[in-house]
């Protein structure tokens, strides 16, 4: 009997509950599609190995559907081949019709470069893969992946050149972990983060990709069973490789050196002796007060200190604060900005209040907002027992006002737009006052972020501690004037009649300025 030509009946594998095959960080990294994306990522974690996923399904689609040329530039060789044998994996595991690896070589000035391509016969496009920078990258369309970035010896013209493809719909991706606080892969990050720049970033260190299942898929490809125990043998067998170098190389935190975030000469540059620092000290024993007694004092200081500094603001101008709270140990920092038509932003004073009771700072902060022309946003230091007056302030302002965590993620997200708009010009002045200038010099890059460390200082005058009070608020400020706006009442344009006669040609530059955007 001749033997059956058909194939062996396999059991069912329909039942069977297989993994993703990305894993969640990989998924969000293939998700976005941001024109320009830069993922500071963890070393051992597969992200180019996702991105080779995604290069394949660009480069195997037609036009229509997206197609175009992807184009790798690695820094060595071995990471390049690893890069087009994996594309080469993908396109058989999507059953993709697709040329073997083809050998080349890329003529770069001088240079002859070693390339690797996969082509697709039915979208015409191709993967290229390259060891190091060709400068007729320029010309060319499609997607560049630039991966290690920070280790290319000319990144500044390898991203100026893959840049340029944005123009006619390409696509960049840059990939790396960190190699230095001062590297332009760090810079451009923080470009990004601060909008300086469009695009988008990715991060994700080891921990958060052993929790989203790193192990588990390592255990998966060599055929054992999970264990939680080998888990955490295996990650601290991981940092242990890595020793020192564990924090910028898994945890994503560039290597830096101690100094200052912020120069004295930036700060100096911008001290303005116009703008005021005015300070409420409750007076000694000042709880004991009855409540009455309190809020007599403090609407005697308003009106005396403050009322003239809020009847001198710009009607026209739009109007923002930031909120450091303290209550018993440092200083309760107010930090007010104007931003005018040219969208610059500058300070007319700085409020502050030490060892006040709650209801007293609630009561000078209604007083101040009330009167803020065209006021469009607050942001709160809800950290702690700050959690009250924010929510207060709430309750009366609604979305107006925002309560926001002092959190590591919080500092990595803003403190760079904060940074930028001093260097840039957009942030006009502050107070000449040295606690003001101390606050702000205390800033220091911690684990790469940010931020005041812990540590305190005291105000000029010593009676008081300090911790970097106004600096927060200021940052606070700063990023309440990113944020969306909320509905503001129609402020007219004041008439000359209404215009102090010290003011009356500030005035007149302003309405002549109106008058003609309307011609």
């Amino acid at each position: 009997m001749m033997p059956s030509k058909n194939p062996p009946l396999l059991d069912s594998t329909a039942s069977i509950v297989a993994p993703a095959v990305l894993l969640p960080y990989q998924q969000a990294w293939v998700a976005d599609k941001s024109q320009l994306k830069v993922a500071e990522k963890s070393r051992r974690i597969g992200l180019t190995w996702a991105e080779a996923a995604d290069d394949v399904l660009i480069a195997a689609s037609d036009k229509k559907s997206g197609g175009q040329n992807v184009y790798y530039v690695g820094y060595n060789q071995d990471m390049t081949m690893e890069f087009i044998e994996a594309c080469a994996m993908w396109a058989r595991s999507f059953d993709y019709v697709a040329s073997e690896i083809e050998e080349g070589l890329w003529e770069d000035e001088d240079k002859q470069i070693k390339t690797f391509t996969i082509r697709f016969p039915n979208s015409k496009h191709r993967i290229t893969a390259l060891s190091s920078r060709p400068s007729n990258l320029r010309g060319k369309q499609g997607v560049v992946v630039i991966d290690e970035a920070a280790f290319h010896e000319d990144l500044a013209g390898l991203i100026k050149a893959a840049l340029a493809l944005l123009i006619w719909g390409g696509k960049v991706r840059i990939i790396s972990t960190h190699n230095g606080d001062e590297n332009l892969f760090n810079e451009l990050i923080n470009e990004i983060r601060s909008g300086k720049r469009k695009g988008s970033v990715f991060r994700c260190d080891f921990h958060e990709a052993v929790k989203d299942g790193l192990y588990k898929r390592v255990c998966l490809r060599r055929g054992i069973e999970y264990d939680p125990d080998e888990e955490a043998k295996w990650v601290q067998e991981v940092y242990d490789f890595y020793g020192d170098d564990a924090d910028e190389e898994l945890d994503v935190i560039p290597s830096q050196g101690s100094g200052r975030w912020l120069s004295t000469a930036l700060l100096e540059k911008l001290a303005d002796e116009q703008s005021q620092v005015v300070t409420f000290t409750a007076p000694k024993g000042f709880d004991t007060w009855t409540e009455e007694a309190r809020t007599t004092e403090v609407e005697t200081w308003l009106k005396a200190t403050v009322e003239p500094l809020l009847v001198g603001l710009q009607p026209q101008d739009t109007h923002f604060y930031g909120l450091d709270f303290a209550r018993k140990r440092d200083a309760s920092s107010m930090w007010v900005q104007g931003q005018r038509l040219n969208l610059k932003r500058y300070c007319p004073f700085v409020l502050e209040m030490i060892k006040v009771p709650y209801n007293q700072q609630k009561q000078i902060l209604n007083h101040v907002t009330d009167k803020l022309p065209r006021f469009a946003k607050g942001a709160h230091d809800a950290t702690g027992n700050g959690g009250y007056l924010a929510e207060q302030m709430q309750i009366k302002w609604g979305e107006r006002v925002e309560a926001v965590m002092l959190s590591e993620g919080w500092y990595r997200e803003h403190t760079p737009h904060f940074k930028a708009s001093l260097e840039d010009g957009m942030i006009e002045n502050m107070p000449a006052n040295k606690d003001i200038r101390d606050d702000h010099l205390l800033f220091r890059k911690v684990k790469g972020v940010a931020k005041i460390p812990e540590q305190r200082t005291k105000s000029e005058d010593g009676s008081n501690k300090r911790h970097g009070d106004s600096g927060i608020a200021h940052l606070l400020c700063d990023y309440a004037s990113t944020m969306p706006m909320a509905t503001m009442a129609w402020t007219p344009a004041p008439s000359p009649s209404d215009v102090p006669k010290n003011m009356q040609d500030m005035f007149d530059d302003w309405h002549f300025g109106q008058m003609e955007g309307f011609c």
